[in-house]
């Protein structure tokens, strides 16, 4: 059993930063991809970052330049690093990971920007 535990989230005023972790219960060496997920309130979860295991990085538009997501081997975690926070990023986050094609996700972490 795959499980994901998400740490980090919080509240933070526009502008600041905050890092979110998801620590893997398995080797990250198992995963074909792991990713960082939001859902806010009414509306559809969207991608926020994905990373492969060849260390390719995507990111959706509206973080570009703002999030930087990694991946620690050793300490089987993934991490957010989150800047410049806007109030549109409150949502909830959550980890996400693919072994072959069976997916698994954390049960997520409240990010909360007040403007």
């Amino acid at each position: 059993q795959v499980q994901l535990v998400e740490s980090g989230g919080g509240l933070v005023q526009a502008g600041g930063s905050l890092r979110l972790s998801c620590a893997a219960s398995v080797s990250l060496f198992n995963m074909n991809a792991m990713g960082w997920y939001r859902q806010a309130p009414g509306k559809q979860r969207e991608l926020v970052a994905l990373i492969t295991s060849g260390n390719r990085v995507m990111y959706a538009d509206s973080v570009k330049g703002r999030f930087t997501i990694s991946r620690d081997n050793d300490r089987n975690t993934l991490d957010l690093q989150m800047n410049s926070l806007r109030s549109e990023d409150t949502a909830v986050y959550c980890c996400n990971a693919v072994i072959r094609v069976q997916p698994y996700w954390g049960q997520g972490t409240q990010v909360t920007v007040s403007s």
